[in-house]
C-alpha cells in the first residue's frame, strides 16, 4: 500500500507556478508526498519555469504541461490552486481531503511592474517554497 500523500497543484496554465510548486514539494519531500501539477487551460512549461528552478538544484525539465482533466475521478489528500482563476474553476475531485488556495502572483503581472521576466520567476519560485517548506512542517 502507498502511504504517500497525493497532492495536486492547479493553476491556469501549467506554465510556471504549478510546475514550479510540483518540482519544490518533490526535491523537499518526494519520500512522503506523491506529487503532481495540471493547469485548467494547459500551455506547456515556460523555459524560465525550466531555467528558475534549475538555479537552485532542481531538474523539471522532463515534466510536462497537463489539464485537470487527466485527472478526472482520481482522489487527492491535498489539491493546492495556486492562482485565483484556477480556484474558481478547479474542478471538485473525488475523495477530496484538503483544499487550499495560495495565491502566488503571475510572473507576467510581476514583469509589468518593471521586474525583468527571469527576476519575475525568481520572486514567484522564492514564494512557492516558503509555502511549500510550510506545508511539508505541517503535514
Amino acid at each position: 500500500m502507498n502511504s504517500r500523500r497525493r497532492v495536486l497543484f492547479v493553476c491556469t496554465g501549467n506554465r510556471a507556478r504549478s510546475q514550479m510548486a510540483e518540482g519544490l514539494l518533490r526535491d523537499l519531500a518526494g519520500d512522503r508526498f506523491e506529487v503532481y501539477s495540471a493547469g485548467t487551460i494547459p500551455s506547456g512549461i515556460s523555459e524560465y519555469t525550466i531555467e528558475a528552478m534549475r538555479e537552485i538544484g532542481i531538474d523539471i525539465s522532463g515534466q510536462r504541461s497537463k489539464s485537470v482533466d487527466e485527472f478526472a475521478g482520481q482522489e487527492f489528500d491535498h489539491v493546492i490552486t495556486v492562482c485565483d482563476s484556477a480556484r474558481q474553476v478547479c474542478p471538485v475531485f473525488p475523495g477530496e481531503g484538503e483544499r487550499l488556495h495560495w495565491d502566488i502572483e503571475d510572473p507576467s503581472d510581476i514583469e509589468a511592474r518593471g521586474i525583468p521576466l527571469a527576476g519575475a520567476f525568481r520572486i514567484a519560485r522564492d514564494e512557492l517554497r516558503k509555502r511549500i517548506e510550510l506545508f511539508v512542517n505541517e503535514h
